[in-house]
């Protein structure tokens, strides 16, 4: 090494100087780790003057374990003499995956170790890393113990674990993956944390209730995701209808707007499918009275496609560990049948398919609600007359004038009429052809 060459060329994207070994070189080694490398000279000036380093085996000790405990990465670090003082130098490789420093990212811009902004994470991540896989700075006092426990006792009478619910928390999580080199996963504390938003802000899910297109109640749902999924499916429970239907002497079946079974599944893949590393939005459910939206921030992933999407297809997602956690909890089935599972359950009770769309840089579902359902009907404020006459349609296809007068004795033309424009108003009902021969069917 000719150390005289690189105090003259001085500091630059590989090379630094420092005095000391502060909270400052510590973010500077996460930002050779996450460019490309670079060493770290300690007991030089950032002009170059030579001061001297502490090089006792008990410092250089306590910054190497402080390395790998805040970090988990091992440098090579060594100590050399020059112009008669000690320096001390640490080496440091490229990391094939993100190093942070305290819970946070830093890379080298040329001379200088800038933070890595929440806009740039997710494009950083994206190199190979998937976000619940990533492992960091958290205590285990983090995890809800009960959380983890329950979780174990219903993936074992699932029949989809073999474990003990009795042993140590650290052992649980590390043959879960969630424990990885003595540091747990942003899945871990997703799925099991006391506070996850104490980290993730958004990773949240908001329930949304709208009538007649305003927005009466926004119902923000934090927690861990298992608590996520229980709550964010009674919130959307509270704001749809349920009839019942009475089976016999002693059972009755609820019969809600949409199956319970399509909420589930949309609600579940929107949590496990989200793209965590889009920290500025979240989970979004929005239920407006002829249709339900579920939003979750990310495309489609590992190359499906909106076509491929109906069709069989094998599992692929970006959040491996949360996925394979709500499989063996029982909240997901079978891999890669959710939207098989979805679109079954809404055709078993005669509503239409969902509608998918990937927009808004996430993907969307569309669950549409039977608007000619009488009871729906009369809750828009309907009279007999106009219930008639899109129970006529329904059946028929069509509706003349002729047929609405003659469903509808007694009420004259001019009236039925003006039904008719209070339905294609609501855009229940569209009008076809001219005025003479007008038919009117389902919009």
């Amino acid at each position: 090494m000719n150390f005289s060459r690189i105090l003259k060329k001085g500091v630059g994207t590989t090379i630094e100087f420092e005095e000391l070994m502060q909270e400052k070189e510590f973010k500077t080694i996460s930002g050779f780790s996450n460019t490309e490398g670079g060493i770290l000279f300690c007991g030089v000036s950032d002009k170059g003057d030579i001061v001297g380093f502490d090089c006792s085996e008990e410092s250089v000790q306590s910054i190497t374990h402080k390395i790998v405990d805040k970090m988990g990465i091992r440098p090579v670090i060594s100590c050399f003499e020059y112009d008669g003082k000690t320096i001390l130098r640490i080496d440091i490789a490229k990391s094939p995956n993100p190093i942070s420093y305290k819970g946070k990212y830093y890379k080298r811009v040329r001379n200088i170790t800038k933070r890595i902004s929440k806009d740039e994470l997710g494009d950083f991540f994206s190199r190979g890393s998937n976000w619940d896989g990533l492992a960091n700075d958290y205590s285990l006092d983090e995890i809800d113990e009960e959380s983890v426990r329950r979780f174990i006792r219903n993936a074992v009478q699932k029949g989809r674990l073999v474990a003990d619910d009795t042993a140590d928390i650290s052992e649980i999580l590390h043959k879960l993956n969630l424990l990885v080199e003595g540091k747990l996963t942003n899945a871990a504390i997703i799925l099991f944390g006391k506070d996850p938003q104490k980290y993730f802000t958004n990773a949240m899910v908001r329930v949304l209730r709208f009538k007649n297109d305003v927005n009466v109640s926004d119902r923000r749902i934090e927690g861990n995701l298992f608590c996520q999924a229980e709550e964010a499916e009674e919130a959307i429970k509270n704001s749809l209808n349920v009839k019942f239907e009475i089976k016999g002497k002693l059972t009755r079946d609820e019969v809600w707007d949409y199956p319970l079974e399509a909420i589930r599944e949309a609600l579940i893949n929107s949590i496990v499918h989200r793209d965590y590393f889009k920290y500025g939005i979240q989970t979004q459910i929005k239920i407006f009275d002829d249709k339900i939206w579920f939003f979750n921030p990310g495309e489609l992933f590992g190359g499906m496609t909106l076509e491929k999407l109906r069709d069989p297809h094998p599992s692929s997602t970006r959040n491996p560990l949360i996925s394979e956690i709500f499989f063996k909890a029982g909240l997901v089935e079978v891999h890669g049948s959710g939207i098989h599972q979805m679109m079954k359950s809404l055709k078993d009770v005669g509503l239409p398919e969902p509608e998918f769309k990937e927009e808004f840089a996430g993907f969307s579902v569309y669950m549409m609600k039977n608007v000619y359902d009488k009871e729906y009907l009369k809750s828009l404020g309907l009279n007999r007359s106009q219930i008639q006459a899109v129970s006529y349609i329904q059946e028929h296809g069509s509706l003349a004038m002729s047929d609405f007068a003659r469903i509808s004795p007694g009420i004259n033309e001019r009236t039925l009429r003006r039904y008719l424009a209070d339905l294609v108003d609501k855009k229940l009902i569209i009008a076809i052809g001219e005025k003479k021969g007008r038919r009117y069917e389902l919009s």
